[in-house]
Parts: C-alpha cells; sequence; structure tokens
C-alpha cells in the first residue's frame, strides 16, 4: 500500500475517532460503565474464538523463532482471560474520573473559581506483543469518556482484532458511538508513522513495547506522548533485612513473570551481609532455572556465577537472567540506581524503617517500594482495574496510568457581575 494511502487511512479514523468524541465525552457515567461491563460478558461468550486466535498468533509467533519472553506477552489463556473479564468489572465499578471538583476558591473579588476534572480527547496507544492491552487501553479510556485509536502489534493482529470488536459491541449495547475504540488493521509501519504525525487530530500518543518502539515514537512524533521506557527494575537487600523475606521477594520479583516490565533485573546486596546472603540467592536462583551474572566482588564469593559487562546494568533481560552487584549499603545502592535506572520501579528489602525512609525519598523513580516485590508494578495491583502501562516521565501522568491519569481539568469561573479594572 502507498504510503499516502496509509496516511488517507489513518486521517479517517482520526476524524471518526473525534465524531465519536463528542459524543462520549458528554454521555453519562452509568452508560460508560455498562458498556465497560456488557463487554465482559461479550468477552466471556467469545472465550474460544479468542484462544482460537490466539493460538494463530502463537503459532505465527514460534515460526518466526521469537524468543520465550515475547511469547509469554502474547499468550491468552483460560487465567488471562478472566483476569481481563474481572479487570472490565472493576474498571466499570469505579468512581467516575470525570466531573470531578479537584479544588475550589474564592477570589477577594468574590469570583468562585473550581478545577474540574474532564476528558483528555483522542488517545493513540501504539503498542506490542501484549494483546491484553487491547482491553485494558480501550476500557479506560471509555471510562474516562475519551475516544482510543489502537495500533497493536502484527505479532497479536489477530487477537486484537476480535478484543477490539468486542469493545466496540459494548459500546453499541448501551448506544455509544462503536467508533469510540477503533483498530488500525493495518499493520504496515506507515501506519504508526501516520499516527505520529496526527498533530491537531489525536491529542496524545501512549506507546507501550520495547525501547525501539518508544524511541521511534519520541523522535517522530508531532503529538504529545506519554513516555514507558524499559523496566530495569531494581531490588537492593539492605543489612538489616530479613534474609527469609528477602529471598522470597527476589525469587517473586524475578521469576514470577521473567517477561514483564515490573520483573527485576537487577539484584543489589549490601556489602556487610553480602559473604552470608549471596550464596543463599545464587542457590534459590539457580534452583528455578535463573542464569546469573555478577560484578567481579559477587564472583569471588561464588565463581560459578558469569562476569557482568557494564552493559548488563543497562539491559532489561525480560527473561529468567539477573545481574547481581554488591554495594556499599544504601547509598551505594541509590547510586547505581540513580545512575543506572530506567526510572520504573525500584525496592527495598530492610527491617530498618529509616533506612527505607531514606530509599524511599532519594530514588528518582516512578515507583519506589519497601518490602515488596517488584511485580506489584501494575495499574490492576494499584487497585486501578488495569492501566495502560507505566509512565516513565514526569509530564501529566507517571507511574501507572489509569483512568484518573487519562483526564485532563478545566477552570469554572462562577461570578457576580464582576467585572475588571
Amino acid at each position: 500500500m502507498p504510503v499516502n494511502k496509509n496516511f488517507e487511512y489513518v486521517k479517517i479514523v482520526n476524524k471518526q475517532s473525534q465524531e465519536a468524541f463528542k459524543i462520549i465525552s458528554g454521555s453519562s457515567s452509568s452508560d460508560r460503565n455498562l458498556a465497560i461491563f456488557n463487554t465482559s460478558s461479550i468477552i466471556k461468550n467469545n472465550q474460544n474464538e479468542i484462544l482460537k486466535a490466539n493460538d494463530i498468533d502463537i503459532k505465527n509467533a514460534k515460526a518466526k523463532n521469537l524468543s520465550n519472553a515475547f511469547i509469554d506477552r502474547l499468550v491468552l489463556d483460560d487465567k488471562r482471560i478472566n483476569e481481563i473479564i474481572h479487570g472490565l468489572k472493576t474498571i466499570s465499578s469505579m468512581n467516575d474520573p470525570i466531573g470531578i471538583e479537584l479544588s475550589r476558591w474564592q477570589q477577594p473579588n468574590g469570583l468562585d473559581i473550581s478545577r474540574i476534572s474532564v476528558p483528555l480527547g483522542v488517545i493513540g496507544i501504539i503498542y506490542e506483543s501484549r494483546p491484553n492491552v487491547t482491553i485494558d487501553a480501550g476500557s479506560l479510556c471509555i471510562k474516562a469518556g475519551n475516544t482510543v485509536i489502537l495500533r497493536g502489534g502484527s505479532d497479536s493482529i489477530n487477537t486484537s482484532k476480535i478484543l477490539s470488536r468486542c469493545l466496540r459491541e459494548g459500546l453499541a449495547s448501551v448506544n455509544l458511538p462503536p467508533n469510540a475504540v477503533q483498530m488500525i488493521e493495518n499493520t504496515d509501519r506507515e501506519a504508526v508513522t501516520a499516527m505520529l504525525q496526527s498533530s491537531g487530530e489525536i491529542d496524545v500518543i501512549i506507546p507501550r513495547g520495547g525501547r525501539s518502539l518508544v524511541e521511534k515514537v519520541q523522535q517522530e512524533a508531532r503529538v504529545p506522548v506519554f513516555a514507558h521506557l524499559e523496566g530495569i527494575c531494581h531490588l537492593y537487600v539492605d543489612k538489616d533485612a530479613n534474609i527469609d523475606k528477602a529471598t522470597k521477594l527476589i525469587l517473586n520479583s524475578k521469576m514470577r513473570r521473567t517477561g514483564i516490565c515490573g520483573a527485576l533485573e537487577t539484584l543489589l546486596v549490601d556489602k556487610e551481609i553480602s559473604n552470608q546472603v549471596i550464596p543463599i540467592f545464587v542457590q534459590e536462583l539457580t534452583k528455578v532455572g535463573c542464569h546469573l551474572k555478577g560484578d567481579e566482588e559477587t564472583i569471588k564469593i561464588d565463581d560459578s556465577i558469569e562476569l557482568a559487562l557494564e552493559t548488563d546494568w543497562t539491559t532489561e533481560y525480560l527473561e529468567a537472567i539477573l545481574s547481581i552487584k554488591i554495594v556499599d549499603g544504601v547509598v551505594g545502592a541509590i547510586n547505581h540506581i540513580n545512575k543506572y535506572s530506567s526510572n520504573h520501579t525500584e525496592s527495598i528489602v530492610t527491617e530498618n524503617k529509616d533506612t527505607a525512609e531514606m530509599f524511599l525519598s532519594k530514588i528518582d523513580s516512578s515507583i519506589v517500594m519497601h518490602n515488596a516485590s517488584t511485580q506489584f508494578a501494575d495499574g490492576g495491583e494499584f487497585g486501578m482495574g488495569a492501566e495502560i502501562g507505566i509512565s516513565t516521565g514526569r509530564i501529566h501522568a507517571r507511574g501507572p496510568v489509569g483512568a484518573n491519569q487519562l483526564t485532563s481539568f478545566k477552570y469554572v469561573v462562577r461570578g457576580k457581575d464582576q467585572i475588571r479594572d
């Protein structure tokens, strides 16, 4: 398809999304909630069809020899579909994020001023292998009175097409415009470029994927972007940590699901306890099939570990590989994280509250944790029902992007015939 055809196609989708926004932005919360709730039933009724489409995507991915981590992100099974259904029901029951009085005050001249949350507008989501993003993004945008244009990866196209159709049927079931959710079914990369250049037609772009996708979006976008960089997540085990707790948290942070952005990639260990705890951590991680890399000090304790290179400290493995570094206390951990982190998620394991508070205040990442698995870096686990991604930037939204982060605001000024001198 010629380049101009891609731009023409996206322009039509943009216009349809803008028209749908005029309706859904003024719709009632009850209608939007019912559309989301009805989608959960529609997905349940179409579960077999969804699984068949997903099986095609998985077979195609395996034929391309894509990584196990990539395929894990692609897979939908009964358990994950049930999680999607549960997420939709949760989102439908949450408080309305729009029309909220965020603040209100009166000026000395009697003007009554309030700041009210409003829908953000037309949102473009560009994502790779995760088909569940189709539902998460679509439902959250509906919840906040927005319209959404979805452009999933070619590897999940069969699954994503059916899931987007379910969302459109949910909207139609309550007489809301189905075009509030649209999917770019053209997998040509020029369609992505067309979206990125849709200034004045798309209000914000949210990329969800690897570094190459995010860098392309940031370099080419003529539309505001909510940045989601890779998850180089750290967990620091302090000298005052409970070792049993630390072992449990490390194993869960790394191995529960290795292919998600909240998976642990670098383990930092206080040098005061390194000789005692590293053999324990190595034994337990090796037992569950995790390949370990370490700095020179770590290898002095266990020479079975591969020597880490400088690039390992900035690598998002997304598989059963973990780098280990011995640091000089909490200050050493903070310095390492602030140097190498992607500002996603960092956790400290310690029983010392003062040390924990120092870590939490000095680390400049979107999510910081104390005695918790990094795998909790997820909008659903934060009580948001779902998320579109973890924003690692500073503009507008940071951390999990849920329905509340998909709003803007306006000022409402109530006067009593005041005129300005």
